[in-house]
């Protein structure tokens, strides 16, 4: 039998405590996984004012973080367990960093001492496992946040966790860490790893390419998103340097809580359905129009999304199509908040195109389920993508993604062969609005003419299982070869 391993896992976010993205559900769900593999893991975030402490119990004493040139700061801990889990998390509790209302940013501006705030978690995340006396075989850091961490360990921390090895996690290779070089001073690393093969880019310091440079393994959230960051189009200026590393580079494509995210136990649907019982499905998405006033009509093909506004999630795709598409005999459902323009925009086609068109500014997560179950289609059309959930739920919900074939949403999405009657969805390939326009009119047009093939593809979707246990297998396979590596 393999050896149980003591894992640290730390991530600036974590469902249900705090999120801004996909990085939180996997740290929410991910820890618990791999505690039913049989392993023990405690799991490190901040303790950000949106938490409650009162909820929360406290550990006795107090947390002393070496901060270079700022000294040796303090900080309380506090500890939970994960939701529905065996599993503890610890918060690192230190008003000055994280006493705020945002975890990132306020009102669009990013906090000026983040460089500060992250390396101040990722040394904290390492003095808490010698007041705590454990022994890590494995630390997992996440995204930029936390990258710091693995050579932390071979540098200020060496001593203590000399025997440990470290895997780096990217969700999101758009952030990367950029900070004045100052923040060397502030690791206590030396300044002899400020280089090119390490932490310096453009004479700024780059936490998440020093955090690729060090790790023993490095993963990503899809085997497309692993392929795509080594090319100019998604590498965001760090190809070459993830090319360097890419024998110890490993895509594994994230799971889903189906738990949460099933139409057979959803407490957030009017009525529940299941793939030998549909008939929830057409009540929900009743309810969904009638919810957004939208005509109440079966036999118009209703379509969802549910994403931030931002570039990267293809909302200028869609408003550039979105008139033209509610020209057609569709109704579209549109949940989100982000960049302003967007929210205006999507607010003044509103008003054009009342009783098609139903636009909630802000995030609900019952909408959210509301609209997976509801819609008769999903729109995803990302200009990247490196892992994707809402597709994964999508085919839960038998609703059939229309998603640009990017990362993990290439991964998981497989094309409608008419021929064959096989596929899970519709994909497009070029990030114009001519593409998405035409995708977008090829699945109306098979909901329209061909409902055999829209309800064969509804049922090929359903059937498809992308769980948490079969990704927390392959984090577990990754961080026995890190070991083998450190070790060797």
């Amino acid at each position: 039998m393999s050896k149980k391993l003591n894992i640290l896992f730390v991530a600036s976010e974590i469902v249900p405590f705090a999120k801004t993205g996909g990085l939180a559900d996997v740290s929410g769900a991910l820890p618990k996984a791999l505690k039913e593999l049989g392993h023990n893991i405690i799991v490190v975030m901040p303790r950000y004012y949106q938490i409650d402490k009162t909820k929360l119990n406290h550990v006795d004493g107090t947390l002393g973080v070496p901060m270079g040139p700022m000294g040796e700061l303090w900080a309380g801990v506090y500890t939970s367990t994960l939701p529905e889990s065996e599993v503890p998390i610890y918060f690192i509790d230190y008003e000055q960093f994280f006493g705020r209302k945002g975890l990132y940013e306020e009102h669009g501006e990013s906090y000026i001492d983040n460089d500060n705030r992250f390396i101040f978690l990722s040394k904290a995340s390492l003095q808490l496992c010698k007041m705590l006396n454990f022994v890590p075989d494995i630390i997992h850091a996440n995204d930029w946040h936390t990258a710091a961490i693995p050579l932390l360990m071979r540098t200020r921390f060496v001593h203590d966790f000399a025997n440990a090895a470290s895997i780096l996690t990217i969700h999101n290779l758009q952030h990367q860490g950029n900070f004045f070089k100052g923040g060397v001073d502030v690791l206590e690393i030396g300044w002899d790893h400020f280089n090119t093969r390490e932490f310096e880019s453009h004479d700024q310091l780059n936490l998440l390419k020093g955090g690729i440079a060090h790790a023993d393994a490095v993963t990503t959230v899809s085997s497309g998103y692993a392929k795509e960051i080594q090319t100019s189009e998604f590498g965001f200026g760090l190809e070459h340097h993830i090319q360097a590393h890419s024998e110890k580079l490993f895509g594994i494509l994230n799971g889903v809580d189906y738990d949460e995210w099933s139409p057979a136990i959803d407490k957030y649907l009017p009525q529940m359905f299941d793939l030998g019982d549909m008939d929830g499905k057409l009540t929900c998405k009743r309810a969904l129009q009638k919810h957004f006033g939208l005509e109440e009509r079966d036999d118009t093909p209703l379509l969802g999304f549910v994403g931030r506004f931002a570039e990267q999630k293809g909302i200028g795709l869609i408003s550039g199509v979105i008139d033209g598409l509610l020209a057609q005999d569709l109704q579209i459902i549109i949940l989100g908040t982000g960049e302003k323009w967007a929210e205006n925009y999507f607010s003044e086609v509103a008003s054009r195109h009342a009783g098609k068109f139903g636009l909630h500014v802000g995030y609900s997560d019952a909408l959210a389920h509301q609209i997976e179950a509801g819609s008769d289609m999903f729109l995803m059309p990302s200009l990247f993508e490196p892992c994707g959930l809402n597709q994964i739920y999508s085919l839960r919900y038998g609703t059939l993604p229309i998603v640009r074939a990017t990362g993990g949403l290439d991964d998981t999405i497989e094309n409608f062969n008419e021929e064959q009657m096989s596929g899970n969805g519709f994909k497009f390939y070029d990030a114009t609005h001519e593409a998405l326009y035409h995708t977008v009119m090829w699945a109306v047009s098979v909901y329209h003419n061909n409902q055999k093939a829209f309800q064969t593809l509804q049922k090929n979707a359903m059937k498809m299982h992308f769980g948490w246990d079969d990704a927390a297998k392959s984090y577990e396979d990754v961080y026995r070869y890190a070991i083998e590596k450190h070790n060797s």
